[in-house]
């Protein structure tokens, strides 16, 4: 297994190709669509970059993976299916961000919110068998209620679960998270073999360090400045609720979610052909 990553400056965003160097089979995983605010236009950039690594490498890739609902930056997943027929794929508990946040942008009751804008949800434990290797899901909620690890060998995505260890772990402050049951999720995973890869979706590189990615379940339980084998829960929690007391909302909040719960796709053009987006005023 093969791994590559993508950097993203715009939104301190990390994707993956994960892929088998004998059958040329790959997946994506968190791609990332690019916006610009201030002309409200979205482009695929960052995206093609990947695509052209995929093409160079005469990669067959089939199926584009999203960790959670992200609320930072747009998903690059339609791109991917798109392009090259991937499937798309979340875990089940969606269905919990998607009906939240219908409510939050006023959809109308017909906005679907079983998942059924992904082609494939993954279940707690269930493995998605892409043919050379498996990928298994392992529900780690906290930051969302539905945020998932994707196991695949030794390596971890983990999404915004943790960070590198000098960066601690992620927000629990969106509706639906939790700090308990993050400090529960990271614990399950630090019962994994110390030596077992850890990929992280963000690197803020704190101080102005270079960009870090990977780390191991040994160096997170000794060294994360967050949650280590020092760190009780109800310490934790009580950080948590400090960090995030006062805390700005991402830039592309609103943007990014109104997106994502259509994993990935625009919101349906009106009358006059535009689609839009909604900033729903005093949300949070």
């Amino acid at each position: 297994m093969k791994i590559q990553h993508f950097f993203d400056p715009n939104t301190w965003t990390l994707s993956y190709v994960v892929w088998d160097e004998g059958s040329k089979i790959a997946v994506v995983i968190d791609p990332v669509a690019d916006y610009d605010p201030k002309a409200v236009r979205v482009t695929h950039d960052s995206a093609e970059k990947i695509a052209k690594f995929i093409d160079e490498h005469d990669l067959k890739l089939t199926h584009v993976l999203d960790t959670h609902v992200h609320a930072d930056h747009l998903t690059g997943m339609p791109f991917f299916k798109q392009r090259y027929g991937a499937k798309t794929v979340i875990g089940s508990k969606v269905g919990t961000v998607l009906e939240t946040f219908r409510s939050v942008f006023g959809l109308p009751d017909d906005f679907p919110v079983d998942g059924s804008q992904f082609d494939i949800l993954l279940d707690a434990g269930e493995s998605l068998d892409v043919g050379p290797f498996q990928i298994e899901a392992i529900p780690t909620p906290g930051h969302t209620p539905a945020s998932m690890t994707y196991k695949i060998e030794d390596a971890l995505f983990v999404g915004d679960l943790l960070f590198q260890p000098d960066s601690g772990a992620a927000r629990c402050d969106f509706p639906g998270g939790s700090a308990a049951e993050e400090y529960d999720s990271i614990r399950r995973l630090f019962e994994l073999p110390e030596e077992t890869r850890v990929f992280t979706c963000h690197d803020y590189q704190p101080g102005g360090r270079e960009l870090a990615f990977e780390s191991t379940i040994g160096e997170q339980r000794k060294h994360n400045v967050h949650v280590n084998d020092r760190v009780t829960r109800e310490e934790f929690v009580a950080l948590r609720k400090k960090l995030e007391d006062g805390k700005e909302l991402p830039t592309l909040l609103f943007q990014s979610l109104q997106v994502n719960i259509r994993a990935g796709e625009l919101p349906e053009p009106e009358a006059n052909g535009m689609a839009y987006l909604k900033l729903p005023l005093n949300a949070f």
